[in-house]
């Protein structure tokens, strides 16, 4: 992982944006995905989960990220088969405000939140201990 603005990198979906939010643009799985624009429906998408028991996955992610570029396929199946977990993608590069919230120090990171609280975490391309935190606490 490389250092870069205070990022260390290890990308992003393709998106169309509307009103702060955006959903990838392949298939049904990736609808499921939704990108977060602005720390305004950040806000109201957090606070709204708090009151879920729902499991939230949040990709850490930023453009010029070429092993986020590589978990994107991943994710995209992660969000197919755990229909019961919401999956959000933010760009440390807009929301960096939310990363440093949330001390994302590099990307690709996900953060496991369950009613506003981490529950559990992967920083880097680990699909697999991913999925196997995902099963664990979508329950």
């Amino acid at each position: 992982m490389a250092s870069f603005g205070g990022w260390r990198r290890q990308a992003s979906y393709p998106s169309s944006v509307v009103h702060g939010v955006s959903s990838t643009t392949n298939a049904s799985a990736s609808s499921r995905i939704i990108a977060i624009h602005s720390a305004a429906r950040w806000r109201a998408h957090f606070d709204a989960s708090k009151l879920s028991t729902q499991l939230m996955v949040i990709d850490f992610t930023a453009t010029w990220c070429k092993p986020c570029r590589l978990m994107e396929p991943a994710i995209e199946e992660m969000a197919a088969k755990f229909t019961d977990v919401g999956f959000v993608k933010i760009d440390v590069d807009e929301l960096m405000e939310v990363a440093r919230a949330f001390e994302v120090q590099a990307m690709p990171s996900f953060l496991l939140i369950k009613q506003g609280k981490v529950v559990d975490k992967v920083v880097g391309t680990k699909k697999d201990e991913l999925q196997r935190k995902i099963e664990k606490h979508k329950i």
